[in-house]
């Protein structure tokens, strides 16, 4: 799984923003294929967390076998807390769970290259699957 090697601050806030607006807002950077020439593009709002770019890359590996390449273009850099199941409010902020990708609407998340277009199509098809958002699939053609 994706983390960093080292943060900042152990616990990150909350960033306690709408969906609804946040769909609203699309992404400036990382909007257009730089590696492969196909690729996986967000349509909505979401965080991803590291457990499932994972899943996704290895649903599309898998798929693309040994001749494709495969580029992952988020990365979770922003900790999420969670206290445990059954305790009383109060008491200070949860422990660190894990890792996010904040994903804007128009970023690319996955590139593939040195494939066909149909087991490339499918793949990220697969991966999109894995995803917490709607997705789409574009190409250089």
């Amino acid at each position: 799984m994706l983390f960093p090697k080292k943060v900042k601050h152990r616990k990150c806030f909350t960033k306690r923003k709408n969906p609804v607006k946040e769909a609203a807002k699309n992404e400036t950077r990382g909007v257009d294929l730089a590696f492969g020439s196909f690729g996986l593009k967000a349509m909505k709002y979401a965080r991803v967390t590291s457990n499932q770019i994972e899943s996704a890359r290895k649903v599309m590996t898998r798929y693309a076998t040994k001749s494709g390449k495969v580029w992952i273009r988020v990365f979770p850099d922003m900790p999420f807390t969670q206290k445990p199941a059954e305790v009383k409010m109060g008491k200070g902020k949860g422990d660190p769970q894990g890792y996010v990708a904040e994903v804007k609407p128009g970023r690319i998340l996955f590139e593939i290259d040195g494939i066909e277009a149909t087991v490339a199509n499918e793949a990220l098809r697969k991966a999109g699957t894995k995803l917490p958002m709607k997705t789409r699939i574009v190409s250089r053609i």
